[in-house]
């Protein structure tokens, strides 16, 4: 384990709590591996860990957090975040709406109004974010957003190759829902350039580790707070966690805002990240996934967690609350 991971012995009661939701999870063996990506149905199915890092710099960890996944979809989160302090969030709003849409993740589904995608959260509106850094950074955006994404986790990330040819040739839907926003005048003509952008950002590697210490970056106002570093602008954090909280977790997302509670971002590669505002991060990994293209383990275990913490937004109750108050100080 790295260094700023609680070691095995140190048994304080957070760890006790984390542990015990492990153990619950691994009984849980419902869902699916993602295999219309050929090589994310080649991953061990039985993987699983939990971490959290909190906005003090302290990370605990169990089982299989420190194994690595390419990040899918919880890179949109993030790659959102840099849009936005790129070019406004103004501007960033002429391209990609807000809203929840309902649909699943790949729908070819666009505001009947605007013709812009629903949100960033969903392929299309992705595609157009991957489309508004192409514009800025060319062919160096993907450098531009390793750089940021590996601050963020505190270490330099990896990338999957494999993962990455497997989504470019069976990406055709993708390259379809591009094209659409093209015809709408939402992305530019570098169609093929801002796929790729967007294949290539989904095949970052991550653990579960280096999700919860972003998610930490993002509670802790942009600052890594394990490295002092000031990855992200304060504006698009508060922006980014807004859209996470109503759209992160594809069309499951207003369950989870009533039953869990926290702006969280899943990726069909089996991470989740959740974050705590100005407390903590969450990063959750175990590669079967439900009809909505959730981790199964990794809903589960987050569930547990806002319920044994208090970490529902609108938690009434103020136990749980006071409880990880203790841990973050």
């Amino acid at each position: 384990m790295s260094m700023n991971i609680a070691p095995p012995d140190h048994r304080d009661e957070l760890q006790f709590i984390l542990d015990d939701v492990y153990r619950r999870g691994l009984d849980q063996r419902d869902g699916a591996l993602a295999d219309y990506i050929p090589e994310l149905a080649r991953v061990e199915p039985e993987s699983f860990g939990i971490a959290i890092a909190t906005a003090k710099g302290k990370v605990y960890a169990v089982g299989d957090a420190e194994v690595a996944f390419t990040i899918q979809s919880v890179s949109k989160a993030f790659g959102y975040c840099l849009a936005i302090e790129q070019i406004g969030r103004a501007q960033v709003l002429q391209r990609v709406g807000v809203e929840p849409s309902g649909d699943a993740f790949n729908a070819i589904e666009f505001d009947p109004h605007t013709r812009r995608p629903y949100n960033p959260m969903v392929n299309a509106g992705a595609i157009t974010v991957a489309g508004i850094l192409h514009d800025r950074f060319g062919d160096g955006a993907f450098d531009f957003m390793m750089d940021r994404f590996s601050r963020a986790a505190g270490r330099p990330l990896g990338f999957d190759e494999k993962v990455y040819r497997s989504e470019s040739e069976t990406g055709h839907r993708n390259r379809a829902i591009a094209h659409l926003l093209l015809a709408g005048g939402i992305i530019s003509e570098a169609v093929e350039a801002i796929v790729d952008l967007y294949f290539r950002q989904c095949s970052i590697l991550v653990t579960a580790v280096d999700l919860a210490r972003m998610g930490a970056t993002l509670a802790n106002m942009g600052e890594n707070p394990m490295t002092g570093d000031q990855v992200f602008e304060l504006q698009a954090v508060r922006d980014t966690q807004a859209v996470m909280f109503s759209c992160g977790m594809y069309d499951y997302s207003g369950n989870w805002i009533y039953d869990i509670g926290i702006p969280a971002k899943s990726g069909v590669g089996g991470g989740i990240v959740g974050v705590v505002n100005r407390q903590l991060g969450i990063g959750t990994y175990s590669p079967r996934l439900d009809r909505k293209g959730n981790s199964v383990r990794g809903v589960a275990a987050v569930a547990a967690l806002s319920d044994e913490l208090g970490l529902h937004a609108f938690d009434c109750t103020n136990v749980g609350s006071s409880l990880l108050g203790r841990f973050i100080t």
